[in-house]
């Protein structure tokens, strides 16, 4: 039967009210099947860039333009300028071309280059610089090119003969990442930060540019999607339904103690209430069937997708210098934040509660990453589409959503929109010029892209020009702090900076420079280091992060001092005196009280230090502790603190037992003496020591060792965990908050191998439960790897991180694989556990 206009829209309006049954592609996560849609809204039509920009709400005294559209245009993810004032896009279009996302592995993705010739404001040039990519989200424009992600590629390509197009594409790493999983879970937002280091979003991988060479080395990964810095260089990055994060200290130190976890100098929530306001109702969010996910009037609750946030630092809106700026696509909004800092850690709230900063009544604007212009204004890559949610977690709430609203077309939209002040006359963008000296100058631009892209330019470019024309900016006085602080950062990265040029800025006025000249300084300055005092606490924090780096009987005597006056008490200062005391735990705490007034410092430092020792589970340096713990009065605060840190394994973990060889007669000693809160904490303390003929207490396992293929396998597997897994799951394996898992004493690891194998050839899809800590976030799966490889990573997992699990054949993994050779779903915890029905023809 066919039906005229009239007719499908009566039956449109009795599909809105009633029980609509959908088709989730994925059982696991799919949420009820009976899904009645809430809120009975008008099926949404496409609006034009005109309507679109009828639609939108702004915070007075600014509007919205439009920089380009449609088909200039298509289904923005990431944008970068260059120096030119060109902008590189990334066009995810083979992104969701339907629910079941069977088409995203097409090769329809490419990069634009935008380019506005008539200097009105709106690009009217577009070229084709690369195309034929599989889900590109990442471009970067360095070196005269781009950098350009598509999993698991990164590469870099360049124009070499000005026709705007990719002459040349070269390799730059094979592990951005993977073909096939979550898009939302890749590497992405490659940022040349201040440091000169290119740093990305959901990788753990560094990069860094000299003489036109890539060297890469491995570290901390951050963030979901999005990436950027503020005017110190510190990155901020967001989760999903985490609105802004931030490493307030350089993560790379942290990679050196994993006993250092939970912290809050790295992957620090910013921002406490991931409350939004959109506009107009929201339906059709993946969740909505969920009490708390809408209001009652329709609306978007809480963040469920940021992304692509920007710390602003152009200067067309001077006000708003330093706010965050989150787009959140699924409630069609950008918020602004306000940050504050005090004692080096930055807060943030939203800028107008109950009120966003850009809110749209069109549910197909989709904006997704905010960056700053060459023009100081900010910008805004709008996907501009329906559907928003891959495949791999649609309910059957939101797929009946866009079924009945019909919101899978258009697939070929696509906006950059601008925000500029009310009334303001248009600016010029800036372009940088090529000489070292115009390039210096710049350095103290109040555009913070300019700035960026000038440093990253001398760096790039080199030379005794340069460093000369740098190093007058540096030495002079007049000139503004941040021009100095970058000029100092473009002679690190050219390896051009002297000791007396450190020793200087160290005595700067302006914090920041202090703190980048205690960053860049090397060992050959450890008397200067350790002969430093500063007021300001992200100074201390940096200070104590080197002198505890060095592992120097000077230095160690220094960072006892710096704590004694009164840092111990600042958890910024702490964790990052711990950074570099792996293995000198003790020895750092016998400094403090052997210092006079070092037990306030002691007790204040006295649970993390131990605790490091108790999370590690080491015998002779959690003796020692406990001798040290012997030693204090009894019950006094030291002691307590000490014997707290031993009894705890760090991170909600469950204690190790730690095997001695006899009973302590510490233990003795101190439990004929210890009351109350002490008592307790001595009796958790022996509750975790083992030794033979403890009562009730059972040998420990024999752990047999590996045979040299064994071995040979294992070393295989941890090469290909340090490139594939370990920006998620982090090199130390104790995963990351809001990203990953830890794999560390995980059951799901040393439990039967054949769970393990399922998880990394098909991927699991949370809810799953480590430890005590339930995590809601997927695995993507990995069957690119092989048979081997995946025994490799296994075997490597089992006997890494103090484990004497049993290795993993090559034969298990291939039967594995064969039983489930016809499963095409990520496993659920219950499936894998035996506690529900397997849904993805698998075993």
């Amino acid at each position: 039967m066919k039906l005229n206009v009239k007719q499908r829209t009566e039956v449109l309006a009795v599909l809105l009210a009633m029980v609509v049954p959908a088709v989730a592609i994925h059982e696991k996560n799919a949420g009820p099947k009976d899904v009645e849609i809430r809120f009975k809204l008008p099926v949404p039509k496409p609006l034009s860039p005109e309507e679109a920009l009828k639609a939108f709400r702004v915070e007075a005294g600014y509007r919205v333009e439009l920089v380009a559209a449609e088909p200039l245009v298509e289904a923005p993810v990431a944008m970068s300028w260059d120096e030119r004032g060109r902008l590189y896009v990334v066009e995810m279009r083979g992104y969701m071309q339907d629910v079941t996302g069977a088409k995203d592995l097409e090769p329809k993705g490419r990069i634009r280059l935008l380019e506005d010739t008539d200097g009105d404001g709106r690009m009217d040039k577009a070229t084709v610089f690369l195309d034929g990519l599989v889900l590109p989200r990442a471009v970067m424009a360095v070196n005269g090119g781009v950098l350009v992600g598509e999993p698991p590629q990164l590469w870099f390509c360049k124009d070499e003969n000005g026709d705007g197009k990719s002459d040349r594409k070269e390799a730059v790493a094979d592990d951005f990442g993977s073909r096939t999983g979550q898009p939302e879970h890749m590497a992405n937002t490659p940022v040349w930060a201040m440091d000169n280091a290119v740093w990305v979003a959901g990788w753990g991988t560094r990069l860094k540019l000299r003489g036109g060479v890539w060297s890469k080395d491995s570290g901390l990964g951050r963030g979901q999607y999005g990436l950027c810095q503020d005017d110190a260089g510190r990155l901020f990055f967001n989760y999903n339904s985490d609105l802004l994060r931030c490493d307030l200290l350089p993560a790379e130190a942290f990679v050196k103690n994993p006993m250092l976890r939970s912290t809050t100098g790295v992957n620090y929530r910013v921002i406490a209430d991931q409350s939004v306001w959109p506009g107009h109702p929201t339906p059709g969010v993946n969740r909505g069937y969920e009490p708390k996910t809408l209001r009652e009037d329709g609306s978007l609750t809480s963040a469920t997708a940021a992304c692509g946030a920007l710390i602003y630092r152009g200067d067309a809106l001077p006000d708003f210098r330093g706010n965050a700026f989150i787009p959140e696509p699924s409630g069609n909004l950008v918020k602004r934040a306000v940050l504050r800092e005090k004692d080096g850690v930055v807060s943030g709230e939203s800028a107008e509660r109950g009120r966003e900063f850009l809110v749209s009544t069109d549910e197909r604007f989709r904006p997704v990453q905010a960056v700053d212009g060459p023009d100081g204004a900010l910008y805004i890559a709008d996907l501009y589409r329906g559907v928003l949610q891959h495949s791999g977690f649609l309910t059957h709430y939101l797929v009946a959503n866009i079924e009945a609203r019909q919101l899978l077309a258009p697939l070929d939209g696509g906006r950059i929109w601008r925000v500029v002040r009310e009334g303001a006359e248009r600016r010029k963008p800036v372009t940088v010029p090529v000489g070292a000296r115009e390039r210096a100058a710049l350095l103290g631009h109040a555009n913070g892209w300019v700035r960026d892209t000038a440093q990253r330019l001398l760096v790039e470019t080199g030379g005794e020009e340069v460093v000369a024309a740098v190093k007058a900016v540096v030495e002079d006085k007049g000139q503004p702090a941040l021009a100095r602080l970058h000029g100092l950062w473009v002679l690190d990265g050219l390896g051009s900076v002297t000791p007396e040029m450190l020793v200087a800025a160290m005595r700067d006025g302006e914090a920041r420079i202090r703190a980048a000249a205690v960053r860049m300084a090397g060992r050959e300055m450890a008397a200067e280091l350790a002969a430093m005092t500063d007021p300001d606490r992200l100074v201390q924090a940096h200070l104590a992060l080197k002198l505890s780096a060095m592992s120097l009987p000077e230095t160690d005597a220094a960072l006892a001092r710096l704590l004694v006056s009164g840092c111990a008490e600042v958890a910024l200062v702490r964790e990052a005196a711990m950074t570099g005391l792996r293995g000198r735990e003790v020895e750092l705490a016998k400094l403090l009280v052997g210092q006079a007034g070092g037990d306030v410092a002691a007790a204040a430092m006295g649970e993390m230090l131990a605790g490091a020792v108790g999370a590690a589970g080491k015998a002779g340096p959690f003796a020692a502790m406990l001798e040290l713990a012997a030693s204090r009065p009894a019950g006094d605060a030291v002691q307590v603190a000490l014997l707290k840190g031993l009894g705890s394994a760090g991170n909600g973990k469950v204690a190790k037992m730690v095997w001695v060889g006899e009973e302590p007669g510490v233990l003795v000693k101190m439990r004929g003496a210890l009351t109350g809160g002490a008592g307790k904490a001595l009796a958790v303390v022996e509750g975790r020591v083992g030794w033979p003929g403890k009562p009730g207490v059972a040998a420990p396992p024999v752990v047999k060792p590996l045979t040299a293929e064994e071995t040979a396998l294992a070393e295989k597997g941890r090469v290909i965990y340090g490139t594939l897994c370990g920006a998620c799951h982090q090199p130390h394996g104790y995963g990351l908050d809001g990203l990953a898992p830890p794999l560390v004493d995980s059951e799901w690891v040393l439990g039967k191998p054949e769970v393990a194998a399922r998880i990394v050839l098909h991927g699991l899809a949370g809810p799953v439960k480590v430890g005590p800590k339930t995590w809601n976030l997927a695995m993507p799966p990995l069957p690119q790897l092989t048979d081997e490889d995946i025994a490799g990573v296994l075997t490597y997992l089992r006997r890494e991180w103090e484990h004497g699990a049993s290795p993993v054949g090559v034969a298990e993994v291939a039967a594995v694989r064969a039983a489930n050779r016809e499963r095409v779903l990520p496993w659920t915890a219950e499936e894998l556990s035996g506690k529900g029905k397997a849904k993805g023809k698998g075993k």
